[in-house]
């Protein structure tokens, strides 16, 4: 397996390693993402949301490189759902970065209590495709039956489907729909998670004594080895850092090969998610460990919060990674009751 690219399912050839810009101030952007373009990322992700667009194309227009050398994708929010609305919001991220074409376009997240929004999006995802505007689409932050849903009403398999993929979370069972469908799953926040586990015996997968003892063996750091776990397990990820030294160490993983006990170890450590849906952010995305409880509670109370706060930008602290109000929190609690 070639771990540092891959070819998407309309064979458009992707960088399997990117460096991603959530929570990056748009005032660091520029600045950040010429660090990783230094050290040699070739794919940017970033997104409406962030707020840090127009840094990211400024950062390329200086950097010295030829527009086809770097693979940029960015994400349309919900509040710009629709098949007008989500072509505005195309032009809009287009002006900011400056670039023609995108290489990838994706959906940001499914709108789940108003799905018929969201294929209206998709629909005009498929015709940024067919006019050569954007090199592939696809989703971020779908479940199964989102992906089902879609699939039933649009033409185009989505390409990428961008999930939070850390090592106590790796989704397996929604990855493999994923390959299945010929869709490629990008992990974000692929290294430690957004949030704590506060559930688990240590704070972060960093911590952990196998991830710990396999760096060792390897003479990496941990971040390295989980990268290379995602990479050498078929995924993309875009690591996300502001040091120009973890930039540059994010970065430095194709130097060495992870084992198969390696790799047996690390996929054992998802085992942990279960006892970290508690935490809201992994309710949107916790498999059979929420869908085992009576009647999804859940799942329905995000999908009202979302609809309530979906003219709002998320959030941009670990704080606030949840959508805001009581309602949110009473159904956190109902999943930690219930778990």
């Amino acid at each position: 397996m070639d771990v540092s690219t891959l070819t998407l399912n309309n064979g458009v050839p992707m960088p399997r390693l990117g460096y991603g810009l959530f929570l990056t101030p748009p005032q660091d952007a520029a600045e950040l993402v010429s660090e990783a373009l230094r050290a040699g990322y070739r794919l940017i992700d970033t997104a409406a949301a962030y707020g840090n667009e127009r840094g990211v194309g400024e950062a390329i227009r200086h950097s010295g490189l030829d527009r086809s050398e770097i693979f940029i994708e960015t994400k349309v929010w919900i509040s710009d759902f629709g098949y007008d609305e989500t072509l505005h919001a195309f032009d809009k991220s287009a002006t900011k970065l400056g670039v023609d074409p995108i290489d990838l376009l994706l959906l940001h997240q499914a709108l789940p209590s108003h799905f018929d929004r969201t294929i209206d999006a998709y629909h005009a995802l498929e015709r940024l495709l067919d006019e050569g505007l954007v090199r592939a689409i696809g989703v971020s932050n779908f479940m199964a039956e989102h992906l089902d849903r879609l699939l039933a009403e649009t033409s185009i398999v989505p390409a990428v489907n961008q999930l939070e993929l850390p090592p106590y979370f790796h989704q397996a069972e929604l990855r493999a729909k994923g390959e299945q469908l010929g869709i490629v799953s990008q992990g974000w926040s692929p290294i430690g998670g957004v949030i704590n586990y506060e559930d688990t015996a240590f704070s972060s997968p960093l911590e952990d004594p196998v991830i710990l003892d396999i760096a060792d063996a390897h003479a990496k750091n941990p971040a390295q080895v989980v990268s290379r776990w995602h990479l050498q397990t078929g995924r993309s990820v875009i690591p996300k850092s502001t040091k120009p030294e973890r930039i540059a160490q994010n970065f430095d993983v194709f130097d060495f090969k992870l084992t198969d006990v390696d790799i047996t170890r690390i996929d054992a450590l998802a085992a942990s998610a279960l006892r970290s849906c508690r935490q809201l952010s992994r309710a949107t995305a916790c498999g059979s460990s929420w869908r085992a409880a009576p009647s999804r509670p859940v799942q329905r109370g995000i999908d009202a919060a979302r609809d309530l706060g979906s003219s709002n930008r998320p959030c941009r602290s670990r704080r606030q990674a949840a959508p805001r109000g009581q309602l949110v929190a009473r159904w956190r609690r109902s999943c930690s009751r219930r778990l």
